[in-house]
Order: structure tokens, then C-alpha cells, then sequence
């Protein structure tokens, strides 16, 4: 029997979670999936695509606090909270482990500074607060992508703070990850960086999530459609 070499092969509910089903976050679709089927992960890059609501934020919380992550960011060697307000979905899960590295790292856009707060205290990094948003977390990012610590990369929407051409060199970036042995774990509602070559797509809807390819993202359809003509929707929204 083979092992797996990656850090994270699979995510599954707990046989004996005690999460309500008709109660948040266990009635989201995806969720409610986990819990019965379990999902499992590539050893390069798994992307979670979807609407809001559709529960990307929640699984990838959820996992990254299961694997032992700080729930606002970072690593499970720096445990800071400045309001907890994560889901009890991360007690629920069993995660199924390789025999890859167990360090990690968790960039959660929107709490990302109070990690800079808390990071800055130990004076190991620069200045995140002295650079632009979108400059801090392509610097925080190149910081975890490191062949001496692979693991498991953690991301939830990084595209929020990045450029058209700052998203490119995240792809390019997180390539390098996958190729020195780090898995990428990501939620994103761009579909640049859901292009990264190799990586499976999951796609989140109001009936759960499927593998999908690029090309059949609603997503990418919605882009290719709008910026071909703006008209088709604005005329909607703006008469």
C-alpha cells in the first residue's frame, strides 16, 4: 500500500460531530457535503471557487484551524485571536494526513492585519504595515513559500489585495510552491489564479461542490461574457 507524501490527502466529517444540521454552518450545501462524503486533495493545488455564501471561507477556515493553524492567520507556532468569530466546523472534521511536513501557513485576507500586528512584536519579518496592501501579501507569501519548511499553504481569496499583474506572479509563485513540495489549499473568486496549470477546481453551489475544469467555471463564463460586453449586465443594474 502506497502513502501519500503530501501534507493533507483528505477532510472528512467526524463519525461522532455533534453539529446540527438545520443550524449554521452545518445547513451550507458544501458543508453538509463534507460531513457525509468527505473531500479529498490534491497533492499540488486544490482551488474552492464559488459565490459568496457558497461556504469556500468557511471549509478553508475550518480545515486550516484543524490542521493546527492560527484561525486569523499565520502558522501553528504563533496563535494570536483579536475576536474569535470561527465556526465550531473545524471540531467536526477528521482530516487524513500524509507523511509530508506538518508545517503550515494561513493567510486569511481579512484578518491579515492583525497578524502583521502580531507578527511584528518578534521582529523576524519587515515592516507588512510600512508596504501597500497588495505588497504585504506578496511579501508574506514569498516568506511561507520555502523548500526548507514545505507543508501545507493555506489561502483564502489572497487576490483581494493583489493587482491583474501582482495575481500573475501569485500563480507564478504558488507553481514554484507545488514544485518544492508544498500543497496549496485555496479559496478564490479569481479566475487567473484559478488557472494555475495542474490544479484541481472544486466549484461551490446551492447544491454543494464538483470537481469542474476551468474552462466550465461559471466564473470564468460570467468574465469572458462581461468583459466582451460590459452592456449585457450593466443595462440590468443600471436603468
Amino acid at each position: 500500500m502506497a502513502f501519500e507524501q503530501h501534507a493533507l490527502v483528505r477532510v472528512s466529517g467526524r463519525a461522532d460531530h455533534d453539529l446540527d444540521p438545520s443550524s449554521h454552518p452545518a445547513r451550507i450545501p458544501a458543508v453538509a457535503q463534507l460531513l457525509a462524503e468527505g473531500l479529498d486533495l490534491s497533492p499540488t493545488a486544490t482551488f474552492l471557487v464559488g459565490e459568496n455564501g457558497s461556504g469556500k471561507s468557511t471549509l478553508i477556515e475550518a480545515i486550516a484551524t484543524a490542521y493546527g493553524l492560527s484561525p486569523e492567520g499565520g502558522t501553528a507556532h504563533g496563535l494570536h485571536s483579536t475576536r474569535p468569530t470561527e465556526s465550531p466546523l473545524s471540531g467536526a472534521l477528521q482530516l487524513h494526513r500524509g507523511l509530508g511536513p506538518r508545517n503550515g501557513f494561513f493567510l486569511r485576507a481579512e484578518t491579515m492585519h492583525g497578524w502583521f500586528s502580531f507578527i511584528e512584536q518578534y521582529g523576524r519579518h519587515p515592516d507588512y504595515h510600512a508596504m501597500s496592501h497588495g505588497e504585504s501579501f506578496s511579501a508574506v507569501i514569498d516568506w511561507a513559500i520555502n523548500p526548507r519548511f514545505p507543508g501545507l499553504l493555506v489561502l483564502d481569496e489572497p487576490e483581494a489585495a493583489l493587482s491583474f499583474s501582482s495575481t500573475l506572479r501569485l500563480i507564478g509563485a504558488l507553481d514554484q510552491a507545488t514544485r518544492i513540495g508544498i500543497q496549496v489549499l485555496c479559496a478564490t473568486h479569481s479566475p487567473i489564479l484559478a488557472s494555475l496549470p495542474g490544479a484541481t477546481i472544486i466549484e461551490l453551489d446551492e447544491r454543494g461542490y464538483a470537481q469542474t475544469s476551468w474552462d466550465d467555471l461559471e466564473l470564468v463564463q460570467h468574465w469572458r461574457r462581461y468583459l466582451d460586453a460590459p452592456g449585457r449586465y450593466l443595462r440590468h443594474l443600471l436603468d
